[in-house]
């Protein structure tokens, strides 16, 4: 099955073409390009769009743009390719890139994004890391505090810290209309609290 996986939920992009477990072409960019990253892929893996069978796309938590961003490029290639979406946890895929370790996203506002048993939101004095490995760009942003509190965070520039999209493929099970497909936002956006 040729398979499109991307995650906007991040400051990095990430974007990856499977096809039977074998990856075609994975990128990362900064600032996000997805649908360039996209076209890219397909030119790279040597196949056309119409080839597609599904996409698995990330749905956070993360930046509330670039979550809806991802969702709504990849409900917008469903409907043009007719393939099937699965929306998978930003967090679960991270994980998945670095096994047994805690997921940490910058949440902003001081808080990050963890995966405890479920995705939550917590200021990063509030979650348990002692003995343990974190990764994500919250676990550097937060990285003094963390290891003073007893985590190992790989270095800033480690490929763990990214939520790569041949993960969010590997972990894609539940693919269906890419209507069905919902964003993990975990707190209202800073424009709504600003109405407020």
């Amino acid at each position: 099955m040729l398979t499109l996986g991307f995650d906007t939920a991040t400051d990095v992009a990430t974007s990856a073409l499977v096809w039977d477990g074998e990856v075609l072409g994975e990128l990362a960019s900064r600032p996000v390009s997805v649908l360039e990253d996209v076209d890219a892929l397909f030119r790279q893996g040597g196949v056309r769009p119409h080839q597609l069978e599904a996409i698995a796309v990330g749905t956070g938590p993360g930046s509330f743009t670039g979550v809806r961003m991802g969702i709504a490029t990849a409900r917008a290639l469903a409907l043009a390719l007719e393939v099937p979406v699965a929306g998978v946890s930003t967090l679960r895929a991270l994980e998945a890139g670095a096994p047994g370790s805690l997921p940490v996203i910058d949440a902003r506002r001081n808080e990050v994004f963890v995966l405890d048993t479920e995705p939550r939101v917590a200021r990063p004095a509030d979650v348990e890391v002692e003995g343990r490995l974190c990764v994500g760009d919250g676990a550097v942003r937060y990285r003094a505090e963390l290891e003073r509190r007893g985590a190992s965070i790989p270095p800033d520039d480690d490929e763990r810290h990214i939520p790569r999209a041949r993960f969010h493929i590997a972990l894609a099970d539940d693919y269906g209309s890419a209507q069905l497909v919902e964003p993990i936002y975990l707190r209202v956006p800073d424009a709504e609290r600003s109405r407020r």
